[in-house]
């Protein structure tokens, strides 16, 4: 991450704005004086905060993920960046822009739901559009703010609902050139591939992955998303063959067994979901890899990327 945002638009050493707790702790100083320890974030990077002579009567509780308006001092200490507190608050509801507080998706994640939602219902399968509106409807809250990742493509809030939208787009290019494709079962696949990182990312409510779930770290997103279609699917009497199809699309979508998935598609449209994810999640990569680089410059190695460097070439769609 870069520098703070909250330190980069201050007014000379005095920072001011909203940011996020990531971690907070009531230490002793030297003098048995009780002070406030935290790491405060925002939507660019962090930095180690401190508010001295602190108590609780006076300030308040701070915990992670509380969401804050602070004031403060800048400072360096060992060569590193630190914001010595004066004033701290709760931030209130309305005065906060969530994509200043966090990397948020470019795209309003409730639109995107209700896009997609919209399209499942336009399948001509019923079994289908009832399967994917029902884990839809279910998980709403839950998919507006979840994230794909903890670090690699589309770790922002809302990136899941991004990257699903993305390879839903993708597909539909890829059914106008291949009309033989099934287009309810390929985009069906499509809007429930990464459903089980519901339950594989340790995720709060402002959107930010901190890590695995047991069931993430031991059963895998695609592995939990077979389960999630299977139960739905006995629930709403989906056809097994419905189902099985589904199922293997999951099971297949990573492409190939060393990146995790256990079958190599088998029917056309596994095959055409494992390549729009696939596409979707490299070029959200070289993007972020290329954003702070200058034309005709290189990025560092990305190991995500085969350990390749990037060039800049400076061209996009708009020459």
């Amino acid at each position: 991450m870069s520098r703070m945002r909250l330190l980069r638009e201050a007014a000379g050493q005095v920072a001011e704005g909203f940011c996020l707790v990531k971690s907070a702790a009531i230490r002793p100083n030297v003098k048995g004086v009780e002070y406030l320890d935290m790491v405060l974030a925002d939507c660019d990077g962090e930095c180690v905060a401190k508010l001295w002579d602190y108590s609780e009567a006076q300030y308040g509780v701070f915990a992670p993920e509380d969401l804050i308006k602070v004031r403060g001092t800048i400072s360096l200490w060992k060569e590193s960046e630190q914001l010595k507190v004066e004033k701290i608050r709760h931030a209130l509801p309305d005065e906060l822009d969530m994509s200043g507080i966090v990397p948020c998706s470019p795209l309003d994640p409730e639109t995107l739901y209700d896009e997609l939602y919209a399209l499942a219902d336009t399948f001509r399968d019923e079994h289908l559009k009832r399967l994917v509106q029902h884990l839809y409807g279910e998980h709403k809250d839950v998919l507006i703010t979840m994230p794909a990742g903890v670090k690699l493509h589309h770790a922002t809030r809302g990136g899941l609902l991004h990257h699903t939208w993305a390879v839903v787009r993708l597909a539909q290019s890829i059914s106008a050139l291949y009309p033989a494709l099934d287009g309810d079962l390929l985009l069906a696949g499509c809007m429930l591939h990464d459903i089980g990182k519901l339950a594989e990312l340790a995720c709060g409510s402002l959107g930010i992955a901190t890590g695995y779930t047991g069931a993430g770290q031991l059963v895998g997103h695609i592995s939990i998303g077979v389960n999630m279609i299977g139960t739905a699917a006995g629930k709403l009497e989906v056809p097994e063959e419905t189902a099985m199809l589904l199922r293997h699309m999951l099971l297949s979508h990573h492409g190939s067994l060393e990146f995790g998935s256990p079958k190599l598609p088998m029917f056309p449209e596994a095959e055409a979901l494992s390549v729009c994810d696939l596409l979707d999640s490299k070029l959200y990569e070289m993007y972020a890899a290329l954003e702070s680089v200058a034309p005709g410059g290189f990025s560092e190695r990305q190991w995500a990327l085969d350990n390749r460097q990037l060039y800049q070439h400076g061209r996009t769609g708009d020459d």
